[in-house]
């Protein structure tokens, strides 16, 4: 499980570090940071997957995702004595992100490409892409020396052995290659690999659809699906898998609890299923092109958080959305029965689900861990936090 999460120039994040428990909701007004937050997780998922440069890339580059203030907020400036102005960077570019819990923790450190080595070395059209100048992996809640598993600095790799001593790994990676990608070998670096599989468990959802033509509504070849999938298309067979290697009883309850007397049913179509929902009263049952956009955005949460193979961690972005004030308890409920098997954070608008989870939260024996977002001179900051003294020890590797 994560304890703590660090950002650094990210955004609106330009330092930004929370504690996390099972149960976490991030609130805010709009504009406060939350995207950011979803996102920088998104972008450490990444990381282990090799893709993060390009997720970067999709972002506008990091000329376009850099902390855009200021490296020092002045007192004069908090105080409204003196204007924001801007400066000359006085360090190098540097884009953070980390993690760390009981058993590991992970730093990555995102710069500008270093300049061609020789006046005869050929141009390249990829001089926007960052690259990674910094990894590292150590045990325990805090980098410390003596705690560091693997580090990396620019191309090269150092790895400690099981006496204690360093190894160098073999080759050298490219500047925009993960050592989590590269490097994952169970017999010379059994941390990376671990750390790796860790972060490619994660899973997120993120705004769904649910208009007439998405994918969740369609009829589509069946076959068993533990996790459901980012647009909801195998949405029919995931909720047959709950029902037959899941908990069903779990699945028949969300339902009607959400929808009294209400059972879902997945008619087989010659191996295409169709999703529908018997509704008590009715004589025939509502397929999906026929269910409203709260009613199915309902069944895809169900589908995700019920899942028989629940992620190390899930993330939930806004998952109030188009759903009627009436399903925000049984979603709250949905969650929190998720939070047997899975860490879980809940970036949410609503007010009502924050409270729908705090009250249900003392049910189930479980804190809330709440965290609510307030941005000050464009910087996004935990809001009743004073300083440094109030946020989880973290140190990032230096370059």
């Amino acid at each position: 499980m994560i304890s703590t999460l660090a950002v650094e120039n990210y955004r609106s994040l330009r330092r930004l570090i929370v504690p996390l428990t099972r149960l976490n909701v991030i609130t805010g007004a709009n504009g406060t940071g939350k995207s950011s937050l979803y996102r920088s997780l998104r972008l450490l998922a990444a990381s282990a997957r090799g893709g993060a440069v390009a997720a970067l890339a999709q972002e506008g580059g990091l000329p376009s995702v850099l902390w855009a203030g200021p490296e020092k907020i002045s007192r004069a400036v908090r105080e409204g004595t003196h204007p924001v102005q801007g400066t000359v960077r006085s360090g190098p570019v540097s884009l953070q992100l980390g993690f760390a819990g009981d058993e590991f923790g992970y730093a990555v450190d995102f710069g500008h490409p270093s300049p061609a080595p020789g006046a005869g070395s050929a141009p390249s059209m990829f001089n926007l892409d960052p690259e990674i100048k910094r990894e590292s992996i150590w045990s325990g809640p805090v980098l410390r020396p003596a705690s560091v598993l693997s580090d990396r600095a620019g191309a090269a790799v150092k790895l400690r052995g099981a006496g204690g001593g360093w190894s160098r790994a073999h080759g050298t990676l490219r500047p925009y290659d993960s050592m989590l990608g590269e490097l994952a070998d169970p017999q010379h670096a059994p941390d990376v690999l671990a750390v790796r599989e860790f972060i490619r468990s994660w899973r997120f959802y993120d705004h769904v659809r649910t208009d007439a033509d998405a994918p969740a509504r369609a009829d589509r070849i069946g076959t068993r699906t533990p996790v459901l999938s980012g647009d909801g298309s195998d949405l029919a067979a995931a909720l047959q898998t709950i029902r037959e290697i899941g908990d069903a009883e779990a699945l028949d309850a969300a339902v009607d609890a959400a929808f009294p007397g209400s059972r879902v049913h997945i008619a087989d179509l010659g191996g295409r299923f169709q999703l529908a929902l018997r509704q008590h009263g009715l004589l025939r049952v509502l397929t999906a092109t026929e269910l409203s956009d709260g009613t199915l955005r309902y069944l895809l949460w169900a589908a995700a958080l019920l899942t028989p193979r629940p992620p190390s961690l899930l993330v939930l972005n806004e998952p109030e959305t188009s759903l009627h004030p009436d399903l925000i308890p049984p979603l709250a409920d949905l969650i929190l029965t998720a939070t047997k098997d899975t860490q879980i954070i809940v970036v949410t608008h609503a007010r009502p689900l924050a409270d729908a989870l705090q009250k249900g939260a003392i049910r189930h024996r479980l804190d809330v861990n709440s965290i609510e977002l307030v941005k000050e001179f464009g910087q996004t900051t935990v809001a009743g936090r004073e300083g440094p003294l109030d946020e989880p020890l973290w140190y990032w590797p230096k370059r």
